[in-house]
């Protein structure tokens, strides 16, 4: 499978996940959710934020670029030297917060950890998503 179809396939998983973690935050506050749905919110950033950091990986090697390791610490620091991201410490905040998500289960950190996706983190994911989506239709 040729680098370029990869990094579309991936994309298109990437967007089914980012839609469906906007669609569980739209219009909604954090008071709004229940704990069951704001453990929802998690699960879902959970996994659009691997499939971001991989989309990103497979695009970045797409364009040539050599990544010496294949870490997500290591492709967001690429991505961003790339200007495919603008704000590389959200993105390293937010690996450390998928991180923390996948072994706590503290409702305090849950309630904290949807607060930035709302706040800080949708916004990031979405001009990711709008950059790639727009390379898609080019090509």
């Amino acid at each position: 499978m040729s680098q370029d179809i990869r990094w579309k396939q991936r994309f298109e998983n990437f967007e089914r996940g980012y839609l469906l973690l906007r669609s569980a935050l739209d219009g909604r506050t954090l008071d709004q959710l229940s704990q069951l749905e704001q453990e929802g919110v998690i699960q879902r950033f959970e996994y659009t934020f691997e499939l971001a950091w991989k989309t990103l990986k497979d695009y970045l090697e797409n364009a040539g670029v050599t990544l010496d390791q294949i870490t997500p610490r290591a492709v967001i620091k690429a991505a961003f030297a790339a200007k495919l991201i603008d704000d590389g410490q959200a993105w390293i905040d937010m690996l450390g917060d998928r991180n923390l998500m996948s072994h706590t289960y503290d409702c305090t950190k849950f309630r904290e950890v949807v607060a930035a996706l709302k706040d800080r983190y949708l916004t990031k994911l979405e001009n990711m998503y709008l950059l790639l989506r727009e390379q898609t239709l080019e090509t």
